[in-house]
């Protein structure tokens, strides 16, 4: 088996990356990736702690396929998917810790999850590839009596190439799912649905500013 598994990378005193690399089935590295996008949001202050990937949307290749591995905020990021497809990623795949605070009421942090797992299966449809988003579950205390912590949502999923639930865990579910996914779903799911082939990529310098007119 190939195995991504996430990190705390100390590159130097005062330099770390949240990393996920890529173990090959004979236990060699295949590669990492250095997360690219870092939140600063209310219980996830990973400023703090972590310095912005400079390793790019590099693919992984291994001996199941090339892995377009990204770390859990990347994912609300259209942009970071794409990069990955466009390098020749087969495969997108998102370890993840995220949930929402405890005292926001059921109806909200069910939007908000809703939405979590609404925007990758669009990164599937948009790129016509399968996704496996793999996320925490439980709740974490905050140790210093500030906040009420985090309650992980759970609810691990993978799609098809079309954004379809191939499988999907319950919120406290932990364990393991063992889905049968097609990677040849992707030539044909691309040639009825030619994103990428009709792309404006000469109207496209929007994207390198901060915000347009």
């Amino acid at each position: 088996m190939v195995l991504v598994l996430s990190l705390f990378e100390r590159r130097t005193p005062g330099i770390y990356h949240n990393t996920a690399v890529v173990l090959e089935a004979d236990g060699s590295i295949a590669g990492k990736y250095r997360k690219m996008h870092i939140p600063d949001d209310p219980l996830f202050y990973e400023k703090f702690y972590f310095t912005p990937g400079d390793l790019g949307f590099e693919p992984v290749k291994t001996s199941l396929g090339t892995l377009g591995v990204l770390v859990c905020w990347d994912q609300w990021y259209p942009e970071a998917a794409r990069a990955m497809a466009l390098n020749g990623a087969e495969l997108l795949i998102y370890p993840t810790a995220i949930g929402g605070v405890p005292t926001d009421p059921d109806w909200e942090q069910a939007q908000q999850r809703q939405a979590w797992q609404l925007v990758q299966r669009g990164h599937s449809v948009a790129n016509g590839l399968p996704v496996i988003t793999v996320n925490r579950t439980g709740v974490e205390p905050d140790p210093s009596g500030h906040s009420t912590g985090i309650d992980f949502w759970g609810h691990s999923f993978a799609t098809g190439a079309q954004g379809e639930l191939l499988t999907e865990f319950e919120k406290a579910e932990e364990g393991v799912h063992v889905v049968e996914i097609d990677m040849e779903q992707s030539e044909y799911v691309r040639r009825g649905w030619p994103f990428l082939r009709d792309r404006r990529i000469d109207a496209y310098d929007i994207l390198l500013k901060r915000y347009g007119k």
